[in-house]
């Protein structure tokens, strides 16, 4: 493949505490064959050529022709991930799970597979992210968006958070986009960021002062004008990886993740444990799952790693339905003992003991256990807890919110008693023995006010109700003015 050569610049390395990389108006000079591009012009069949990772891949076979000259801007957002070579690498190994299917998506779809850059620049390959606009998941998609290319929400799972699906559905917008920007790589990601809309009018308007229409000479917002440098920076460092000193993450160029299907509603913790693997790679992998367990169902779709596979190959695996969700949240009632409560419910003291991490046989009335049920009887509880920080969240006031004492929720989350929290912070909140605080799932955040807006229009974007809105600012008088800061309730998974 032909590579891309720098047109304006000299690269100077400063071998002190950090590299950088500084502009002169002398040209750049010719950049050598890389060991890679050597060991390809040696194979007689590019088909029959075995890439050894997934960045070979990447630039051996992406189609797009896009010229750059390397400016000020550009530099900047390198020089920022120059600063630490090490963070950069593990950067990039985030999307060690998610990228081969990413790449597999946009071939299907016959688009430049370097598009497979993005969602560093969107989420950091982050299935989890929540953007103070109400962005989610992934690829970032706003709930409009999600809704209009299928994206599902209910109660138990968030399509938006899923990385599969969701890279469907971004793969499926690029290709509008990129047909609708006559395959302009530069304008058909920065329509994915802005807007094809307002792209559109911004291109539209150089036209009528007969002005070029490419990227660089368009009016657009800072963010998307500061969008498009970054993922030219990100790609001219792993397109010239050996240049800058940068080592690329060991991603191999094949599956890393298998589908597998199992039978009924499945608990994430319960399933994580039968696979001895850790219950946060398995959520990450199935973000989706909001609750962190299937939707209720005859079958649930999971993705495991795939050296995991192996328990899953022959139909009679010994995952069954013995190990569906089986819980109840039972409220203590007057008169009430636990040999009471478990003669109920068809299981045995030790074990609601056990799972509720109670020292003794007393009961308060009112408590709430966790009690698994016999086999002839169900009922879908998730036994699991995530909390999404909000403004004003502590330590403290959570341990109180969740009835655990702090060091232990501290402890729980590789955190100090005495540490601040971050919004947005995800915070595991006990395993087994905390019931599910539904309105406890919501992320405050702050909105600038902008002219036209009015309460409709916020909660649309948004995705909450009016009546949220008003709640949370207890707003006396509706009228909103621009530039006027309002508080903002976002559901959190």
């Amino acid at each position: 493949m032909e590579r891309q050569l720098l047109a304006t610049i000299l690269i100077t390395f400063l071998f002190v505490s950090c590299q950088q990389i500084e502009v002169t108006q002398s040209p750049a000079p010719v950049i050598e064959k890389s060991n890679l591009e050597r060991k390809l012009n040696s194979e007689n069949n590019l088909k029959e050529f075995q890439y050894s990772n997934i960045w070979e891949y990447i630039l051996l076979n992406n189609k797009s022709n896009d010229d750059y000259v390397i400016n000020n801007q550009i530099l900047f957002y390198m020089n920022n991930h120059l600063q630490d070579i090490d963070q950069f690498t593990a950067y990039l190994n985030d999307s060690y799970y998610f990228i081969f299917f990413v790449i597999e998506e946009l071939e299907k779809a016959n688009l430049p597979i370097e598009l497979a850059l993005l969602p560093y620049i969107e989420s950091n390959y982050d299935p989890f992210s929540i953007s103070p606009s109400g962005a989610v998941g992934m690829w970032q998609f706003m709930p409009r968006t999600g809704r209009y290319y299928e994206l599902d929400k209910s109660w138990w799972n968030e399509d938006r958070h899923d990385p599969f699906k969701s890279t469907e559905a971004a793969v499926e917008y690029l290709k509008y986009l990129y047909e609708r920007f006559d395959g302009d790589i530069y304008n058909t990601i920065a329509a994915y960021n802005a807007g094809p809309s307002l792209l559109e009018k911004r291109i539209n308007q150089n036209k009528r002062r007969g002005l070029p229409t490419d990227f660089w000479l368009l009016n657009v917002p800072k963010q998307t004008g500061d969008y498009v440098p970054k993922y030219i920076a990100l790609k001219e460092l792993i397109f010239n990886s050996e240049k800058y000193g940068v080592v690329l993450p060991e991603i191999p160029y094949e599956p890393v993740v298998k589908k597998i299907t199992v039978p009924g509603q499945v608990e994430v913790l319960t399933l994580s444990q039968y696979l001895k693997m850790k219950p946060e790679l398995l959520y990450k992998l199935n973000a989706g799952y909001t609750k962190w367990a299937s939707a209720p169902a005859d079958n649930s779709i999971f993705f495991i790693p795939i050296e995991k596979y192996e328990k899953f190959k022959d139909t009679d695996n010994p995952f069954n339905e013995s190990n569906q969700i089986n819980w109840i949240s039972h409220i203590v009632e007057r008169g009430e003992t636990l040999w009471s409560i478990a003669s109920k419910y068809d299981t045995e003291v030790k074990i609601i003991k056990e799972i509720n991490y109670l020292k003794n046989d007393l009961l308060s009335i009112g408590e709430t256990l966790l009690v698994p049920l016999g086999k002839t009887k169900k009922n879908n509880f998730i036994p699991y807890e995530m909390h999404i920080v909000s403004e004003g969240d502590t330590l403290w006031g959570l341990s109180k919110l969740y009835g655990i004492n702090t060091r232990d929720l501290a402890n729980m989350n590789s955190l100090n008693v005495d540490d601040y929290l971050q919004l947005g912070q995800q915070l595991t909140i006990g395993n087994k023995n905390i019931h599910r605080n539904i309105e406890s799932k919501k992320r405050t955040i702050l909105y600038s006010v902008k002219q036209g807006d009015n309460l409709y229009k916020i909660s649309e974007l948004f995705d909450v109700t009016v009546e949220s809105i008003e709640d949370v600012n207890e707003f006396n008088n509706p009228t909103l003015m621009p530039g006027q800061i309002i508080k903002v309730a976002i559901r959190a998974f």
